[in-house]
This record gives C-alpha cells, structure tokens and sequence, in this order.
C-alpha cells in the first residue's frame, strides 16, 4: 500500500471516528458539549489576539526608541493585552468546570449503554471467549476512554482555531513560512500514524492475555478464593503467573514505545531544523526592512506555536484514532442481537395455567459444544403438580430449566405452555410467571428485606416477611441487630451469614414471587436435616395449586413428588413415583438404594 493510500485509509477512519465520538458526546451531554464548543472557539482565539498584541507593542517600543514618541502610546496596548491575557485565563478555569461536567455526563451515558446490553444478550455470548475479550476492551476502558475521547476533541477545535488564526497571521508576513511548517510536520503525521496502528493491533491481540492476568489478580483478592488459596498454599503460584503475564505485557509495549521514541527523534529533529530555518529566512526579510522587528518575533514566535500548536494537533487525532479501538468494540457490543429472539404478536401467557407445560422430543447442545445435552426430551408437569428431575452431574437436569426459562431455545423439539410454544410468548412476561432458586444462587450484597423483595420489587413487605417464614430465614433475620433492615454480606461492613442461611434467604426469594411455576434446583444442599423438614413441609402449602420442578441430589427429599423423571445420557429412561421406580429395580432403584444404604443399621460401616 502506498503512503498516500495510508494516509487516505487513516484519515477516513479518524473522520469516521470523530463522526462517532462527535455523536456519542452530544447525544449523553448536549448542554455541556454546547458551552465546550463556545469556549474552545474562544481560546483557540486568544493565543492569536496575544501574537498580534505582543507584535504591535515591539513595534510601539521601537517608535519610542527610534521616533521618539511618548511611552503613553504604549500603554493601552499593553492594558489590551492584560485583559486578553486574563480572559485566556478565566476560560481555561471555566473550561474545566464544563469539562468535568462533560466528562461526567458521557461516563454515565457509556455505562448505561453498556449495562443495557449486557442484561440484554443471551447466556449463550457468555460463553464465548470473543466476547468476553469484546466486553472487556469495552467495559475495561470505559471508565477514562469517554474522558480521553472528550479530551482530544476539545484539544482537536481549540488547535484548529488556533492553527488557522496563526497561519492567517504568518501568511500576511511570509507566505512561504506555513509551506515550511506543513513540509516539516509531514514526517510527523506518519510516524504517529504508523504506531498508532501498532499500538492498536498489540492492544487487539494481548486482550485474552489482559483477561489471564486480571483472572488471577482475581484470584489472589477475592474473598471467594480466600480460604483454598491459603489452605493449598496458591498465592504464590498465582502471583507468579500473574508477575509472568505482567512482564510479558510490560515488555511488548516497552519494544513498541522505544521503537516510536527512535523515529519521534528523528522526526522532531526535522522540526527543530524547520523551526530555525524559518527563523533565518524572517531575520533575512528584516534585515532589508521587508517587515518590523515586531512583525520578526510575531513571525517566530507565530511559527514556534503553530508548530506546537500543530504537532497537539495530531496528538489529539493520534488519540482519537487510538480511541477507535474503543469506539469500535464499544459499537460492536452495543451492536450485538439477542438470540433468543421476541416474537412479532405475543400471545398472552394463560392465567391460570389449565393443561401445564409440555416438553416434546426436545433436543439441545450449546453452541460451543461438540455433543448433545439434551436428546429427545418428552416431560409433562399439570398445574398443582410437583415433578422431581433426577440424575447424575451433567445429565441435562439444570439445562431443561433454562429452556423452560427460555434462557436457550432448543435445538429441536418444543415447549409449550397450555399447548402454546414459548417461543410465542414475550420473553419478559414468560420469565415473570417463573419462580427459580438456581444451585448457583445469587448472594447479594444488600439488606436482608430487599434481599428476599429482589424476587418480586412489587412485594410489600408484609409478603417478604410471609417468604421469610416459608423458607425458614425469618428466624436468621429477627437474630440480626437491625432485623429486615440489616444489610447482608461483609463487602460493606454488613452481617455476614452461613452457607445454609444465605441459601434460606434466597429460597425466600423464590417463594416471593407469586409465579404459576416454581424451579427449586438443589434447594437444601445447604441445610440441616430438620431445616430441610420443615422447609419441604412449608413448600407443599406454598406450591399448591402451581406447576413444582424439585431437582436434588438428597433422593429423600424427591419422594414427596407426584413424578419422578430420571435423566441418563442426554435422555429420559424412567418415570414414574418413587413406589414404581423402586419396583422397577432401574437407575433411580440403584441411586436409591446407594445413597440410603448408610442410613441402614445392617449395612456394615
């Protein structure tokens, strides 16, 4: 490629990226971008009002010494100067109240944008490693990169104004004088350019060595890790890959700088050479009287900021052309479509359910993935029902779930709600009729009232109390010195809770919410035998007349449901209650009798 191909190519996407990061900055901060623009124009003004007024008081001083005038001549220029000096001044103390402004507003701006998207993606992008080196060029710059891009463009107008009155000013004295300052800047434009570009292509292939090394910085701070870490004696190790990523990222951008740093050398010694040359070519034009010695320091003074002023000027496009990367992703984020796609004409989800949920010879496998999870799947559960998925880790019990969440559609096959495919119903309004406690769950770091309220903000807190109880956590709570008002969790200097509590609370949240379907998947892993009694008790009230899915690995726990479903490579081979399936003398018969034989005072210890 040519350089002029280059310069071209590079030039459309830096007009390209100013067009976005143009839009991006007015649409979050109108007000403030208005008031920018007023005072950018105002000081790129200044400097040249300043370059004239400091030229024409040489010439008044020169009139005094050589015409004998008075000295009073000189001084309302002089005064004309203070004042413009101090307006230079006070718009630089305002620019930066309405740049902090600015700032502010575009941060927020890019953060609700970005956590839109991320609640609107499917589960499936999470589980992509080119979208988490996506998310994280995204998400991981934009806290400064809107300060960087709001910057550069404010640095980008003030420039121009001043470039263009500085220009106007030399070419009245010698018009070859901006001929030479371009001539000089060229060499300039392109090695910025040039590792702009290398710096961006780094940036673009270190992004899942940046993800490896902020892992194990995870690793070594978090609280979730803490207690192994310390007990298998990691922290070393961890902290040694961590130093290893480190210097690896350290050293590639410590070439590519040194490198730039070589040709900025040379090409700024072009400009020194530049700069002097001009000057000797002025002083020759004074010497035969072509121009004053005011108009012999406007004229080097005017090319030593032009030449400033012009090499801030790339800087900032250097910047801009820099934030690109982030722009770009930033789009492409915001860019992606959700998977899981709404229909056009949404049915309404019946209320109340008469027929129940129906799988049929539903098929799944993740996209990553190379088998089937799920093949040829056919359940039914009725409204009132409580049906029991069984089988060992990885059967597909936890994915059925996220199907009927219409968390993943499936790969083949339907679901459907009173003979209706999910796939017809609005996203939002499905999942509001389903009532989920995860293995997974989520601990948060709030009061215990909202805690529980998470699972329906609607509630009062009359019915997150009625939860409490059901779950058995109104017992943990009242124990606490603020009772529903103590918050949760020690990242804020909150009440930390056992494993068995936490999971008590979050059950709470599942019963809150007043959902035709309830999921309870493994509900009381974390609970004591009599906790787990009375919290199975309470579930039979509270699912009465809904649609019950129980998954746990405690088959002592499954026998209170109506039907038992046992999953095995990807498929159903048994269904039936816990009196049939023991008959059977099948899969469930053999898990059964496995886990309960301990239990047995003849089994030998």
């Amino acid at each position: 490629m040519s350089v002029f191909a280059l310069l071209w190519q590079r030039a459309a996407r830096s007009v390209t990226s100013l067009w976005r990061a143009l839009g991006l900055t007015w649409t979050s901060s109108r007000g403030w971008t208005s008031a920018a623009i007023v005072l950018t124009l105002l000081q790129g003004l200044t400097p040249v009002a300043l370059l004239y007024l400091i030229g024409a008081m040489l010439d008044q001083v020169t009139a005094v010494i050589l015409q004998g005038r008075t000295v009073n001549d000189i001084i309302g220029i002089v005064v004309l100067a203070g004042i413009v000096a101090f307006i230079d001044m006070a718009l630089s103390v305002i620019s930066g109240v309405v740049h902090e402004g600015q700032t502010l507003a575009v941060n927020e701006h890019v953060a609700r944008l970005i956590h839109s998207k991320s609640i609107a993606v499917d589960l499936e992008y999470y589980e992509q490693s080119a979208y988490y080196d996506r998310l994280h060029r995204a998400q991981g710059e934009a806290s400064y990169r809107p300060t960087a891009i709001i910057s550069d463009l404010t640095a980008i107008l003030r420039d121009t104004f001043t470039l263009i009155g500085v220009i106007g000013v030399l070419v009245s004295l010698n018009a070859l004088t901006p001929l030479i300052l371009f001539a000089s800047a060229f060499p300039v434009v392109l090695v910025r350019l040039r590792f702009t570009q290398v710096l961006m292509d780094w940036y673009m292939q270190t992004s899942a060595i940046e993800r490896e090394q902020a892992y194990y910085n995870y690793l070594l701070t978090a609280e979730y890790h803490a207690k192994e870490i310390r007990l298998f004696n990691l922290g070393a190790l961890f902290a040694q890959r961590f130093d290893t990523l480190y210097a690896r990222l350290r050293s590639g951008r410590m070439a590519i700088m040194w490198r730039r740093t070589i040709f900025e050398l040379g090409t700024q010694g072009l400009g020194v050479i530049a700069l002097f040359g001009a000057f000797l070519l002025t002083v020759g034009y004074a010497l035969t009287g072509a121009i004053t010695l005011g108009g012999l320091v406007i004229m080097f003074q005017g090319f030593q900021r032009a030449q400033g002023t012009l090499q801030s000027l790339l800087s900032s496009l250097a910047g801009l052309y820099e934030s690109s990367v982030f722009l770009r992703d930033f789009y492409e984020f915001l860019g992606l479509e959700p998977l899981v796609k709404p229909p056009l004409q949404p049915q309404p989800i019946p209320q109340p359910l008469r027929t129940g949920i129906r799988f049929e010879d539903v098929s799944f496998q993740y996209a990553r993935g190379t088998t089937p999870v799920l093949a040829g799947v056919n359940l039914t559960i009725q409204p009132g029902e409580v049906i029991a998925l069984v089988g060992a880790n990885g059967a597909g019990k936890s994915t059925l779930i996220k199907l009927l969440c219409r968390l993943y559609d499936p790969t083949a096959g339907r679901i459907t709600i009173d003979g209706i495919d999910l796939r017809d119903f609005d996203v939002a309004d499905l999942r509001a009729q389903i009532s989920v406690l995860f293995q997974d769950y989520n601990e948060y770091q709030l009061s215990a009232w909202e805690n529980i309220g998470l699972g329906d903000v609607t509630q009062e807190r009359a019915a997150i109390e009625r939860a409490a109880q059901a779950s058995g956590a109104h017992e943990v709570i009242t124990a606490l010195p603020d009772g529903y008002d103590s918050r949760l969790g020690n990242w804020f200097g909150g009440q930390e809770l056992s494993i068995g509590q936490w999971q008590k609370i979050a059950l709470a949240r599942a019963f809150l919410r007043r959902a035709q379907i309830v999921v309870l998947d493994e509900p009381t892993s974390s609970l004591d035998v009599l906790s787990e009694h009375e919290v199975f008790e309470r579930f039979r009230q509270v699912v009465a007349d809904r649609c019950a899915i129980l998954i746990s690995h405690r088959l002592s726990t499954i026998r209170l449901a109506q039907r038992i479903y046992v999953l095995d490579q990807q498929h159903i081979v048994e269904s039936g209650t816990h009196d049939e399936l023991m008959a059977q003398g099948g899969l469930y018969a053999t898990l059964f009798n496995t886990q309960s034989q301990y239990y047995r005072a003849d089994t030998p210890v």
